[in-house]
């Protein structure tokens, strides 16, 4: 049987135009990804995870003519927990300061917190975590 007019029809069932056409069109679609999305609700919404803590130190003020250093380390304020922050430095004496665990998630979440350490030498110092 004569093929017909191969502009308007395909190649008969068995003819090697009908399977070097088809190859071809394999060939065409096998670099081809399809993406299937669904509509509606999800069941289990994608949330920002919450990045990991970091170390925070305070900025301590200069009385009695020195300064001391205060640090919230990341596992402290990662635990959530109430702390005592001893204020260290290159003096003979320390000073405190506590935190409540609100205050320690307020720090972490970047808010002012702003405390009076304990009176140690005479003096206290204000310890400002940002």
């Amino acid at each position: 049987m004569e093929h017909l007019d191969k502009r308007n029809h395909w190649p008969e069932p068995e003819s090697p135009e009908r399977r070097a056409l088809l190859q071809g069109i394999l060939v065409m679609l096998s670099g081809v990804t399809i993406t299937i999305t669904g509509c509606g609700g999800d069941d289990n919404p994608t949330t920002n995870p919450t990045p990991p803590a970091t170390d925070k130190t305070a900025t301590v003020s200069t009385d009695a003519g020195h300064s001391h250093t205060a640090v919230v380390t990341a596992a402290q304020l990662s635990a959530g927990n109430a702390i005592t922050v001893t204020l260290t430095g290159q003096t003979t004496h320390t000073h405190t300061v506590a935190l409540t665990q609100a205050e320690l998630t307020q720090i972490s979440a970047g808010t002012r917190v702003q405390k009076t350490s304990t009176n140690d030498n005479a003096h206290t110092h204000t310890v400002t975590f940002n």
